[in-house]
């Protein structure tokens, strides 16, 4: 059967990414307010205190620790809760190399810190997954590998050869993926809504064969069957764990897939409206345009 999860993971690409390693020393404070794209910091060695847009309390890092945080959402990381930030942009003509230095000269923190530029088609379920701030200790067994792999980002930025943008690029896919992993594997699903619904017991069959089967005419008394729950009981617990209607999750879904199948393969119309369950090209096409501003044919140039 499907795993979603690979799925979305395997759809995701970092298109690029700008990155730096911030050595501070007390008193010292950044706020980064950069572009809408993923934000992703991981403390080095020392600590430091995360401070989020819409979150109501400040996170307290150390060493190993690594944080992502929401495509819209400001962030800001200083020594101490009540330190002043100043902009990120002030810090620019500091840079040298990829390193930026700033602050007072008491106990030192380093952060690698950088921007990844994904792949909008490709990341868009991930970007409805994550939260507005995701953090992971790579302290623990369940993290051994991404742990690994922020060491070679570390290693990357503190000293880049002949290749490192592309060296950093393909790191930053796996950090992305690793991070996920470590936060699964922690038992901390419920903090997302969808892995949480994947993990549930009643919803995890109707997700996962709604993913497997996208061609199959599936109605919520179906889904519910699957889950054991009445048809009222199992639309109100699907709704309640993943935020949508379960006829609306599939739709939504169903045209993702579609996109994905105009931008890597040559198939016809016809043979993809049938693969993600629409009868005819006329409905998928109608479903299509209606979602996304555009005809399949039109999307397909354009990608």
């Amino acid at each position: 059967m499907s795993d979603p999860v690979t799925e979305v993971l395997s759809a995701m690409r970092v298109r690029s990414a700008i990155y730096f390693r911030l050595d501070a020393t007390a008193p010292w404070g950044v706020d980064f307010r950069g572009p809408a794209h993923a934000k992703f910091g991981m403390v080095v060695r020392g600590s430091c205190w995360l401070t989020v847009a819409g979150e109501e309390r400040p996170l307290a890092l150390r060493a190993g620790d690594c944080f992502l945080v929401a495509w819209d959402a400001p962030f800001a990381l200083r020594d101490a809760r009540n330190t002043r930030a100043i902009p990120c942009s002030e810090l620019v003509p500091r840079k040298v190399g990829n390193v930026v230095e700033h602050g007072g000269g008491g106990p030192a923190t380093s952060v690698v810190c950088g921007w990844f530029e994904l792949d909008a088609w490709g990341s868009k379920p991930l970007v409805d997954l994550l939260p507005r701030v995701l953090c992971v200790a790579t302290d623990g067994a369940e993290a051994t590998a991404l742990r690994a792999t922020l060491d070679l980002l570390a290693a990357e930025t503190s000293a880049p050869g002949v290749g490192s943008p592309i060296v950093v690029s393909r790191l930053a896919d796996l950090v992305l993926v690793q991070m996920i992993r470590a936060h699964h594997a922690a038992g901390r699903d419920g903090e997302l809504r969808w892995l949480g619904a994947l993990g549930d017991a009643r919803l995890g069959p109707a997700l996962r064969a709604m993913h497997a089967d996208l061609d199959q005419p599936w109605t919520v008394e179906s889904l519910a069957e699957l889950a054991g729950m009445s048809r009222s009981a199992f639309a109100l617990r699907f709704r309640e764990h993943v935020g949508e209607a379960p006829l609306a999750y599939l739709t939504r879904w169903r045209l993702y897939k579609a996109g994905v199948l105009l931008r890597s393969t040559e198939d016809g119309l016809a043979s993809i409206a049938d693969r993600v369950g629409y009868a005819s090209v006329g409905a998928f096409v109608r479903a299509f345009r209606r979602a996304h501003g555009q005809s399949p044919t039109e999307f397909r140039r354009s990608a």
